[in-house]
């Protein structure tokens, strides 16, 4: 019986190192590496305390110690990497601060380590262990303000989604970038009291759909109604799957644009239609599809009448070009103009911040809210 025990136990540490190939520390924890910056010519680093230790192989001794309250200074000068007036003819430097302090770059403290690659320009990356990561996450993804179960699953949602999209800049030398693009990351700067204690109630807390990581998208404001996958991305995900908020409408936006100009971002996008007469599309009701709208009442495409002809746009399509803040909008032709009227803030998938924060204050738990946004998934703790 011991024996089949002890086969369990290492099959699933099998199965875990399988899933997710990472570094980790002592305590099993994950590291990811974020791109800070690229093409740059130039950083400074220091230390919040302690002396700083410069490597171009870890494995070797250092090539250069600064001391406390010294300078790192790294240039990027003719196609060579230039270290305090020192040329390295190497592609990669590894900083690393004693455990008492932290490094800084630019002025601006990072947990973890730095290393510094020479590309067009130089890579700054910062190495930090998941938790410490999601940090400088959390805050700037969601108000450190609001409740703190929408804080909760918010950290769950962002460490998820940081596992899962791993390796998603490897042909830049990092993980993930620190701008919406990925998830914003500021180190240290950004950290606060409420969210620090979000991230570390729910630690190694990860969603799984099929006892794989999931994609845990998220978005500011869904409207009203979140969306399913194939209406965003032309493809279904089981647990991205359109679901009703507590409360409708919300976030309402207008954009309005000029005839001239309505016509002219059409033409740079290879859509001329000359001066618009017509728009056919449906009215919008949240929660409602039709041929032209996807259930959650998006919209999946509009057709425009000018005097140079007839084109279909998608709601993708029409944001991506006019800068709306949703899909969810209605149009309206005026004399000179033409209006976008609409709701919700994002790409309407998964976690809707702004729901989150509606469904805690109505008190429903972090978990409530994370298995009312993806479906049929599961919350485990991977350490």
């Amino acid at each position: 019986m011991m024996k089949t025990y002890l086969r369990l136990c290492m099959f699933f540490l099998c199965v875990i190192f399988a899933i997710l190939p990472l570094q980790v520390s002592a305590s099993w924890q994950p590291e990811i590496s974020v791109g800070l910056s690229q093409g740059i010519s130039e950083v400074q680093l220091s230390a919040t305390n302690g002396k700083l230790s410069v490597y171009e192989d870890p494995e070797q001794k250092p090539i250069l110690v600064v001391p406390q309250g010294g300078t790192l200074d790294v240039r990027m000068m003719r196609e060579q990497l230039v270290v305090n007036g020192r040329e390295i003819k190497g592609e990669r430097l590894v900083i690393q601060p004693e455990t008492s302090g932290f490094i800084q770059v630019n002025h601006a403290p990072y947990r973890g380590y730095i290393a510094i690659l020479k590309r067009t320009g130089l890579t700054v990356v910062n190495y930090v262990l998941v938790e410490d990561y999601l940090y400088g996450v959390v805050p700037k993804e969601m108000p450190p303000s609001w409740n703190a179960e929408a804080l909760r699953a918010q950290s769950v949602a962002a460490r998820t989604f940081a596992l899962k999209n791993r390796k998603s800049h490897s042909a830049e030398g990092f993980d993930l970038c620190s701008t919406s693009h990925c998830q914003v990351y500021e180190g240290m700067p950004a950290e606060t009291r409420t969210t620090t204690a979000a991230v570390d109630s729910t630690r190694g807390e990860v969603l799984f759909y099929k006892g794989t990581i999931m994609d845990a998208l998220f978005h500011a404001d869904s409207g009203g109604m979140t969306e399913s996958s194939e209406y965003v991305w032309g493809t279904s995900v089981p647990y991205l799957r359109a679901v009703a908020e507590v409360q409708m409408q919300t976030q309402p936006w207008n954009h309005t644009v000029s005839m001239s100009e309505f016509a002219q971002k059409l033409e740079k996008h290879g859509r001329a239609i000359g001066t618009l007469k017509e728009v056919r599309l449906s009215p919008l009701t949240v929660g409602k599809g039709s041929s032209d709208r996807s259930p959650s009442g998006r919209v999946r495409s509009a057709e425009f009448v000018g005097t140079k002809g007839r084109i279909t746009l998608s709601g993708n399509e029409l944001r991506s070009i006019f800068s709306l803040p949703s899909t969810l909008f209605s149009i309206r032709i005026g004399k000179t103009d033409i209006n976008f009227s609409g709701y919700g803030s994002g790409h309407g998938l998964g976690l809707s911040q702004w729901g989150a924060q509606a469904l805690a204050d109505k008190g429903k738990s972090y978990k409530d809210i994370l298995f009312h946004y993806y479906t049929d998934v599961t919350l485990e703790k991977l350490y």
